[in-house]
């Protein structure tokens, strides 16, 4: 499977957010994680995304006398390369979308439908506004924008940290001037 078609999938997409911050998690702590999602579905995603290289097995153990493997993302495989990115149809920019919303609208669901959720304590926040910035301030834009997640991307899980979902969609609204 292409890599494209194996991570642009709303269940895969979803799979390596609760991967994410170098987690390793078991099928069933995946499935506890997703509980919206069917646990065959879970599975199925999983063994799709290891045998495309996305997941590797981090360790095993036997439990029960069954193997329990945990997983990992492969740090290399994490995300769209530039060249790929860049070789991506406007078809494929549709179909990438399409799944990072449903994803991330599931991931949100799941928040809400949690005991004890509560957006106003938690700090939730969903808001969009145009900028109007030249070339130049675009791309000094997005390099700090890069610095303040890269600052804080390597953080592991400890007392006192919860997971965060981030997410920046940016695009032009209208034709510009090249």
């Amino acid at each position: 499977m292409d890599l494209l078609d194996l991570v642009l999938h709303p269940v895969r997409l979803r799979i390596t957010y609760a991967m994410s911050g170098g987690r390793t998690r078991t099928t069933a702590e995946l499935c506890a994680a997703l509980p919206d999602v069917p646990k065959t579905t879970v599975y199925r995603h999983v063994g799709l995304l290891l045998e495309g290289g996305v997941l590797e097995v981090a360790e095993e153990q036997r439990v029960r006398g069954a193997v329990e493997r945990r997983y990992r993302l492969r740090r290399d495989r994490q995300t769209i390369d530039p060249e790929t990115g860049a070789s991506m149809s406007l078809d494929d920019h549709r179909h990438g979308f399409a799944a990072a919303m449903a994803a991330l609208h599931a991931e949100f669901n799941a928040y809400l439908d949690r005991p004890g959720a509560d957006p106003f304590a938690d700090a939730i926040g969903y808001r969009q506004g145009i900028l109007w910035l030249s070339p130049d301030e675009h791309a000094e834009m997005i390099s700090e924008m890069r610095q303040v997640f890269a600052s804080r991307a390597a953080n592991q899980p400890a007392p006192g940290r919860s997971p965060r979902m981030m997410s920046l969609i940016q695009f032009p609204t209208e034709e510009h001037d090249k």
